[in-house]
């Protein structure tokens, strides 16, 4: 099975806070000694960080699941829960994140270091102390811990390299890598021998090393998703510079410069700036080269090693030459505001649902059990302006109406 996975869905779960406590202090001579329950515990938050020491997105093929710590409740002696620590999940550089059946791109890392809260952990609820006034002298509820967050995630890979082969399959890519590097890609004489990308560091004496990816294998079509054409193409995307390799073989499919039309013409419809970038135009497989092929550039052989020391140093310049063009880029990430109004929406005849996150929280936090709770929660609702939002979204009394996890009739005051 191969150990190189480029692109997985992933389940994150934020933990929950930890409830908060009903206590009242009991001591000697202390007739009165009021409510001393503790807070609970938050809970992780879950983070995406990239790590250069992570190759692939192995890790959550068969364990797609990803869950932080709960907090601990509180108790009495006003003694708080303790919060669960984060959770930190190791993806490799270049790695996007998508909602799972979602399009926008909501971060991309792209360097060492770089991270995203990918699931928020849930606050732990207030205990009763906190409910001390002067109207509520023995508050005998307390808040319960609220649940994380959980969200089914889609994680793409794209290699960074500064240098990208691209051909047709067969054209010679992979004995080109093991050549001038220590990788060791599957080499056989059919198309489509590579399905995933490799990749290779080249080291040219006396000057800076730099990475070259073995793309698989691009075909007429590749941009509209032909032969796993989204697939492939995807890692050329952060390639530095691309060197286009031409099949200069007898028994080649297309002529040279037809390859080399074809391919421009993949490059261009997937990402048109692909054709802005420094790249080589080099005749691969010479060895066996058909005589009567017409081609003027620089022909190479992997397996005779022909013209291999100068293609190395011009990739090198061409390296050279990026690396002065490019301007480190942030990661991406796309935060999402909270909308400043009470959102009420209709779910069907007759039962309406408050869209509103803040609003959820604080009922969700409440003991719904506890008539008291109830009271406050009233109160609470009141000043958020919940009982105003209904009325302006034309809820009816008799109506039902749904916070979160509580469910009840709606009535007019």
């Amino acid at each position: 099975m191969s150990q190189f996975v480029d692109e997985c869905a992933l389940n994150v779960r934020g933990g929950d806070g930890g409830a908060g406590s009903v206590s009242f202090r009991r001591e000697a001579r202390v007739p009165r000694g009021g409510p001393d329950g503790g807070d609970g515990g938050d809970g992780g938050n879950v983070w995406l960080e990239a790590d250069h020491n992570v190759a692939s997105l192995l890790a959550f093929r068969d364990h797609p699941h990803r869950r932080a710590g709960n907090g601990s409740h509180g108790s009495g002696a006003k003694r708080h829960g303790r919060s669960a620590e984060d959770l930190v999940i190791k993806v490799p550089e270049g790695t996007t994140v998508q909602e799972l059946h979602g399009q926008p791109v909501l971060a991309d890392l792209l360097v060492h270091g770089d991270r995203w809260l990918a699931a928020e952990a849930g606050r732990g609820g207030r205990g009763n102390a906190r409910f001390l006034s002067n109207r509520r002298r023995a508050p005998s509820f307390a808040e319960q811990g609220e649940d994380g967050e959980e969200h089914w995630l889609r994680l793409e890979l794209r290699l960074l390299a500064d240098v990208a082969l691209v051909g047709f399959p067969n054209a010679g890519k992979s004995t080109l890598i093991s050549r001038i590097s220590a990788a060791r890609p599957k080499i056989a004489d059919y198309p489509f021998t590579t399905l995933e990308p490799n990749l290779g560091v080249v080291q040219p004496p006396g000057r800076p090393e730099f990475t070259v990816a073995d793309v698989p294998g691009l075909i007429a079509g590749a941009s509209e998703g032909r032969g796993l054409g989204y697939r492939f193409l995807r890692h050329v995307e952060r390639a530095r510079a691309l060197v286009l390799l031409l099949d200069l073989a007898d028994i080649a499919e297309y002529a040279p410069l037809e390859q080399l039309a074809i391919l421009e013409s993949e490059l261009g419809a997937y990402q048109p700036e692909l054709l802005k970038r420094p790249h080589l135009v080099v005749g691969s497989r010479a060895d066996v080269a058909d005589p009567q092929v017409h081609f003027e550039g620089e022909r190479i052989s992997g397996a005779t090693g022909e013209g291999l020391e100068d293609l190395v140093h011009r990739m090198g310049d061409l390296v050279a030459e990026a690396r002065g063009m490019t301007r480190s880029r942030p990661a991406v990430v796309v935060h999402r505001p909270d909308p400043v109004d009470i959102a009420v929406v209709p779910v069907e005849d007759g039962i309406w649902e408050v869209a509103d996150r803040r609003v959820a929280r604080t009922a969700n936090l409440n003991d719904l059990t506890n008539p008291d709770a109830l009271d406050y929660l009233h109160e609470r609702l009141q000043k958020m302006g919940v009982d105003r939002a209904l009325s302006r979204a034309g809820v009816r009394p008799g109506d039902s109406v749904r916070i979160g996890r509580l469910e009840f009739n709606y009535e007019e005051d």
